[in-house]
């Protein structure tokens, strides 16, 4: 069930400017880990690359063939049309493509166990309603449902608990526990450093360039994220892409 994710001096950009510069270590097989830093850390970008949304610009990232097509992704609500008129329990079902595709037929037990998806979230009765009648919290445990329906290996999650109230962040975080003890390899983009510290057992604190990646007690030592609030200070936006990479692009 779990896979480790590899990354080798990867450097991501966008029009030659980096957003993630020479990263290098591995989300280790079943481990749950938060990603944090400044805002224009590169957080959401490693999440691009890690889905292949992202081109890498130098260096690679490894996923075992066990996990081709085993990967969830949740994405930021922002990134999400809720006015498209859809029900949650279709929305639910799409948790079912990789299996399904485009020309299979979904089956009773496709339906049911989506229905089981939604009652875990605590969605049961919610079938039927469009999404646009939905509250950011409901929303939210309605893509957490997606995700249980894919029964992935490797699940990403960018920002899960953004602006959504306490007892929905609770009842979701017991969901990520639940993928944690079920051995599945979690990694969270996340905000709230007090939930990191609470639920989070690895961290990697990111600043554009890597900071610190290991267990959060340490990663989010004062040093170290005084030392990442210190180079957000000093990016510049209009700095050209690294020598380094430019070099190995050339060659």
């Amino acid at each position: 069930m779990s896979a480790a994710i590899h990354i080798d001096d990867l450097t991501l950009a966008y029009g030659g400017h980096p957003a993630v510069h020479h990263l290098t270590g591995t989300f280790e097989a079943g481990s749950l880990t938060a990603v944090v830093g400044p805002n224009g850390a590169g957080k959401s970008s490693l999440l691009a690359a890690l889905i292949g949304r992202l081109k890498a610009a130098g260096g690679r990232i490894s996923l075992p063939e066990a996990s081709t097509g085993r990967v969830a992704y949740l994405p930021q609500q922002a990134e999400i049309d809720r006015g498209f008129p859809i029900r949650v329990l279709d929305v639910v079902m799409l948790g079912h493509w990789n299996r399904l595709g485009s020309w299979r037929e979904a089956t009773q037990q496709h339906r049911t166990e989506a229905q089981a998806a939604l009652d875990a979230v605590g969605l049961a009765g919610f079938e039927r309603r469009a999404i646009g009648e939905l509250s950011v919290g409901q929303f939210q445990r309605v893509l957490f449902a997606r995700v249980l329906l894919q029964d992935a290996s490797v699940i990403l999650l960018d920002e899960p608990f953004n602006a959504i109230d306490a007892r929905t962040t609770a009842d979701l975080l017991a969901v990520v526990r639940r993928w944690h003890g079920e051995a599945r390899t979690v990694v969270a983009v996340l905000h709230d450093m007090e939930q990191v510290r609470a639920h989070f057992p690895r961290t990697l604190l990111l600043a554009r360039e890597p900071v610190a990646w290991g267990p959060t007690a340490e990663a989010l030592s004062a040093q170290n994220l005084f030392r990442a609030r210190q180079m957000a200070e000093a990016w510049n936006d209009e700095a050209a892409w690294c020598r380094d990479t430019q070099d190995k692009a050339a060659a």
